[in-house]
């Protein structure tokens, strides 16, 4: 196999997103707008909330995507419109289908709020084909015992399949864009190379330690991306350092379409657009009830804890 070239490196930019909580963006940044299917990739914490500090995503509409939230540390509660709720707790998923709209929060839970405690995930962004962005909304909450992981290399090595495959095993996630979502874990001292088809873009996250990337080696650390390039037909992965180093590789099919973007919504022309907005104003895309109750539970939170944490 050969191994594919790295195109660029970007360093995630801060900014702050939900209720008022920090998020490191790589994908969907002025730097790289995205990886086609991947519309945005953001790691939010590790944050450490002292008690009735803890802020999430009060409730706001979606259309057109899926999002992806992975939970490496704490805890948060999902609600939708479309009667979706679960619990997610350190190595879950949720994989939530906008389709045609949908509204949901995504809040502390209560222990988190209540106790305080450190938080700490992903949010995916993955684009939707033409023929799928207005399909009816899904919610699927993955629990982390139901991840398929697997160990290579006398466990030197640890991959958790949260969507696509490795060798004969698949994930239990149903994806409606063709793609591989993998956690994978380097101790030191060790090599790795997964193959993957011409057909796929796709990136590296580093959220732990660093590696080497690529036909070239080429060198990152936590906080960056790296986009490869279509030149090869296997991502090489490296880690000579004295710390473990923790990724995520995603590659998908690319949809190749138009896209007209603005703020929740994505679709493939700006009418589209301006058509989600009227939905989501006539309240086409449905309501939970307790927004009221969300928003100055955040509201007091940011009070408390004199602004967003960790900007």
């Amino acid at each position: 196999m050969t191994s594919r070239a790295i195109k660029q490196v970007v360093t995630a930019n801060k900014a702050v997103e939900g209720g008022g909580f920090v998020i490191r963006r790589s994908v969907g940044s002025s730097k790289l707008s995205m990886v086609d299917p991947f519309l945005m990739l953001d790691h939010f914490g590790p944050t450490y909330y002292k008690p009735g500090e803890a802020v999430g995503a009060p409730d706001h509409p979606h259309r057109g995507f899926e999002t992806v939230s992975y939970i490496l540390q704490g805890s948060t509660q999902h609600k939708d419109s479309q009667n979706g709720n679960g619990v997610m707790n350190p190595g879950d998923v949720q994989w939530m289908t906008a389709g045609a709209g949908v509204v949901h929060a995504e809040m502390p839970d209560d222990d988190l709020m209540k106790n305080g405690g450190t938080m700490e995930g992903f949010q995916l962004w993955v684009n939707l084909p033409r023929k799928y962005k207005m399909v009816s909304p899904r919610y699927q909450n993955i629990k982390s015992d139901q991840i398929p992981e697997i160990k290579l290399q006398d466990d030197r090595i640890k991959i958790r399949i949260i969507a696509g495959f490795i060798n004969d095993i698949k994930a239990v996630i149903d994806t409606k864009t063709q793609i591989v979502f993998l956690d994978i874990h380097l101790t030191r001292n060790v090599q790795f190379s997964y193959p993957l088809s011409k057909d796929y873009n796709g990136f590296i996250y580093v959220y732990r330690g660093q590696g080497k990337f690529g036909i070239d080696n080429v060198s990152a650390t936590e906080g960056q991306a790296l986009e490869f390039a279509k030149d090869g037909d296997c991502i090489s992965l490296q880690n000579d350092s004295s710390e473990p180093c923790k990724l995520l590789l995603l590659a998908g099919i690319p949809i190749n379409e138009p896209i007209a973007r603005y703020g929740p919504f994505v679709m493939n022309t700006n009418e589209e657009i301006q058509q989600a907005f009227a939905d989501y104003r006539a309240g086409k895309m449905g309501s939970i009830e307790g927004a009221e109750d969300r928003s100055e539970a955040t509201r007091k939170a940011l009070e408390k804890s004199g602004g967003p944490i960790g900007f």
